[in-house]
């Protein structure tokens, strides 16, 4: 787990652009009384969203949308994971 100032210094975001992305729902780190509490997921979708804006010109409204996308495609993903297990197990 990653405290607001080592995510802040990995991924070389100042804390001006952090409050936007957590105001635009773009992450959703875990808080506790005093603090924020990023997950490697966390720092894997802020590299992302750093890359969309930074190589490919993506705005804020498409960065809300793409990530939209990506969580609706990994739902998808575990869903049917989840039914093929099922259809794995022997029926008694």
């Amino acid at each position: 787990m990653i405290k607001r100032q080592d995510f802040l210094l990995l991924i070389k975001i100042d804390n001006p652009t952090l409050e936007q992305w957590l105001d635009d729902d773009l992450l959703a780190p875990n808080r506790t009384e005093n603090d924020l509490i990023f997950s490697e997921i966390d720092v894997a979708r802020a590299h992302l969203i750093l890359d969309l804006q930074n190589n490919m010109g993506v705005n804020s409204a498409g960065l809300s949308i793409i990530l939209h996308l990506i969580d609706q495609m990994h739902d998808m993903r575990r869903l049917m994971s989840d039914f093929v297990t099922t259809l794995e197990k022997p029926s008694n």
